[in-house]
């Protein structure tokens, strides 16, 4: 997906022809230079004569399918994929890579079909490159909606095969480093999208020097003032503390030569971006930030880094908080080193970051180490492979539970924050979650079966709330029971992608089976106000079904009654065209129950009725404005896709809802005993003064109704005040004894039930 260039196609009208340059001049050299293969030849050292022809193969098939493009810049389009594919280069990536990072564009801009590059270059090829196309051929209602599935598609390839994500974040750095040759008013869009969605992803797969490129390059051009204004003065602070640097430099390197370590020292400095984060996130002035400069010391083994942090605080006295071992708890993108900040000469603080050889190739190319590890030949090449693995395959997971574009970028944009919390399991496993996470997010993360049964949890033997977020250290465990199912309510503080999609599916999945169930009842009744005693048997009276599912337009027997459940069809018209076809195949109405069903008490009603207990599910919803409960009289509304929804009949939006969509009203009767108590609104007009919330919230208590919510109208100095309820009742008999012994209390002047009755 090549976000800088305008291009779209090879014969496209608004394709830049050649920029026509006078012969010599040092221009078109520069541009030839560029665009030859000659350019990326240099830093294929480390693959085989075959591998190179491949490479070769491929760029010549791009040369040729991006012939007449020019960049915005003037120059061909081809120094585009070759400066990628150099990138990729950089990590040692296959042939197979670098030929998809020279084709990347060739699909998207030129017209190249799949089948094409699988003829050409195999299969792995293509399919990279597929997964780097974005979707244009597609029509989407927004950009947004395009974007997101955009990204969800590359996401799936990259799970697939993370050579994508590579060849991407490769294409972007690009893209990035030559945007200043685009029109300024894209700078803004490119940029934020670069800072939103790249960064993040080369941060979590551990990408450090991208990350910090591409960090500083969308700064840049998201904020070019501020950019300049802070370049400036760390250029200048760069000047007044070049001597300090060169001092510390010196007395390190002093130090480890007395002790006769092997060590390799560089200077480094906080990025921009990171200076002007802090300064942001802190609401410090540049002066005030004192860390910008730090050290990397690199030693052979995993034992001298320990020795060496010893030397420093020997040196320099360290500054309480600051010392962080990433080497015994690695970081959830497989980053390792110690870090300490130090008091410097004159005060300055100055941070050092302490590892080993191999360690330092993980920490600035990540999962790319992979690669590079065939180069060094590390031991731990087998540790870098199962980098960044768990989070790859969780993209499947959400995948399999999420077909919505939008959703499922939802959830990965969750998992893609930076931070993150180590906690312990029981059996001292550690497990590394974004910050912020709860003891569900944790019951997810060790297995789905956990997640949906827990009840509870213990952080360091003590009882929890399943909404406590965690914190370093934690040793978690999860209490669940079987029958225990996931709370809606779980949504709203959630924080890792897995979590929310597993919560979210099985909703979806419950809802859908209660609304079959509920369909099925409508469907009954509605077959039976025509006359039928029941439904005509799913095997032995199949061609009913099949006829009436080819009228209805439906797939399968499930998804009509999920449909009428959900109340996208009426119950009545599915069951006058079922019982058209049950007399068709000779079966005939009985007069008796047609009769009793059709001129029953609910003979408005163009539905059959259906019994409510309070144990329906999401497929039925009592409504809020009214809020009924067992023995008010009640009609039921099937909402467009809303499922039943159940008003008090005197209830002024049902009125209102029955006057403009009456055929979507059914009959519906309380069952004799209901399953649960049912909430209701009222209104306790009091007497202002000391302790008269404690005696109405008192006398609540002793009438057994339990109070949901609570909420005060009125000043605190006016005579008279409104205490609103939210309140659990059995029925409407239980309702009226608690009104009573409300109207009893002292100080309560009026005591009413919400009702919006119709005028």
């Amino acid at each position: 997906m090549n976000v800088v260039s305008n291009q779209t196609s090879a014969t496209s009208s608004n394709i830049s022809p050649p920029v026509k340059v006078p012969g010599g001049s040092s221009a078109a050299a520069a541009n030839a230079a560029a665009a030859s293969f000659a350019a990326l030849l240099e830093k294929l050292d480390y693959l085989d004569d075959a591998s190179i022809e491949l490479v070769r193969k491929a760029y010549r098939f791009a040369d040729q399918a991006h012939l007449g493009q020019m960049r915005n810049s003037g120059e061909p389009y081809i120094t585009h994929p070759i400066a990628v594919a150099g990138l990729c280069a950089s990590w040692k990536l296959d042939a197979q890579a670098l030929s998809a990072a020279l084709l990347h564009d060739a699909m998207e801009d030129c017209g190249v079909t799949k089948a094409d590059l699988v003829t050409r270059f195999g299969a792995s090829v293509a399919e990279m490159v597929d997964g780097l196309t974005k979707l244009d051929k597609l029509q989407f209602d927004t950009r947004e909606e395009n974007q997101a599935e955009s990204f969800r598609k590359m996401l799936l390839a990259m799970a697939r095969d993370v050579r994508v994500i590579l060849i991407k974040l490769a294409d972007r750095t690009h893209n990035m480093r030559t945007l200043s040759d685009m029109p300024r008013s894209k700078w803004r869009r490119i940029s934020s999208e670069t800072i939103e969605i790249y960064v993040p992803i080369a941060h979590r797969l551990g990408l450090n020097q991208t990350f910090r490129e591409l960090q500083d390059l969308a700064f840049r051009h998201l904020h070019p003032w501020r950019y300049a204004t802070l370049s400036k003065a760390v250029n200048k602070a760069r000047g007044r503390r070049r001597d300090l640097v060169a001092k510390v430099q010196g007395e390190i390197d002093l130090a480890f030569s007395r002790m006769g370590m092997a060590v390799r020292v560089a200077g480094r400095e906080k990025t921009m971006y990171s200076i002007y984060e802090k300064m942001t996130e802190k609401h410090l002035s540049f002066a005030k930030v004192t860390d910008i400069y730090g050290f990397r010391v690199i030693v052979p083994t995993v034992t001298d880094c320990y020795t060496a942090i010893g030397v420093l605080h020997q040196m320099y006295k360290p500054v309480p908080g600051k010392f962080k071992d990433h080497i015994a708890i690695a970081k959830a993108n497989g980053y390792q080193s110690l870090h300490t900040t130090l008091v410097g000469p004159a005060g300055v603080n100055i941070e050092f970051q302490i590892r080993t050889e191999e360690m330092n190739v993980v920490a600035e190319a990540g999962v790319a180490a992979h690669w590079l590890y065939k180069e060094v030949g590390g031991a731990g090449a087998s540790s870098v492979e199962r980098m960044g693995t768990k989070w790859l395959q969780s993209l499947l997971d959400i995948q399999n539970e999420t077909r919505d574009a939008a959703e499922f970028w939802d959830h990965v944009r969750v998992d893609l924050f930076p931070d993150a919390v180590y906690v312990f399991t029981p059996k001292s496993q550690i497990m590394a979650l974004p910050r912020g996470a709860t003891v569900v997010d944790f019951a997810y993360a060790v297995h789905t079966d956990v997640g949906d049964h827990a009840v509870a949890g213990k952080i360091n033997g003590e009882q929890v709330p399943l909404r406590t977020e965690l914190k370093n250290g934690d040793v978690v465990e999860i209490v669940s029971m079987e029958d225990s199912h996931p709370n809606p309510a779980w949504l709203a503080f959630v924080r890792t992608g897995r979590a929310r999609s597993k919560i979210r599916h099985y909703l979806k999945t419950m809802e859908l089976t209660e609304s079959a169930s509920l369909g099925e009842k409508l469907l009954t009744q509605a077959v039976r106000a025509e006359g039928m005693e029941n439904l005509p048997d799913e095997d032995s009276q199949a061609p009913i079904w099949e006829k009436l599912l080819r009228f209805t337009g439906s797939r399968t027997r499930s998804e009509l009654m999920t449909d009428i459940g959900l109340g996208k069809r009426v119950a009545s018209i599915v069951a006058k065209r079922m019982a058209l076809l049950m007399s068709e195949d000779g079966q005939r109405p009985d007069a008796l129950l047609l009769t009793r069903e059709r001129y029953s008490s609910h003979e408005t009603i163009s539905q059959g009725g259906i019994t409510l207990d309070g144990s329906e599910g999401a497929s039925v919803q009592y409504a809020q404005c009214c809020r009924p409960v067992p023995g008010d009289p009640i009609t039921g509304y099937l909402g467009r896709g809303e499922g039943l929804v159940v008003h008090n009949v005197r209830c002024a939006v049902a009125m209102k809802l029955q006057a403009k969509d009456g055929d979507r009203f059914i009959a519906v009767d309380w069952a004799e005993e209901p399953a649960r108590s049912f909430e209701t609104g009222i209104v306790v007009t009091v007497t202002n003064g000391k302790g008269v919330l404690a005696r109405v919230a008192a006398e609540l208590a002793n009438s057994e109704a339990d109070i949901v919510r609570v909420e005060m109208e009125g000043e605190a100095m006016e005579e008279t005040i409104d205490l609103r309820f939210l309140i659990q009742v059995r029925d409407l008999a239980h309702l009226e004894s608690v009104l009573r012994n409300l109207r009893r209390t002292n100080s309560v002047l009026r005591v009413l039930r919400e009702i919006p009755l119709a005028t």
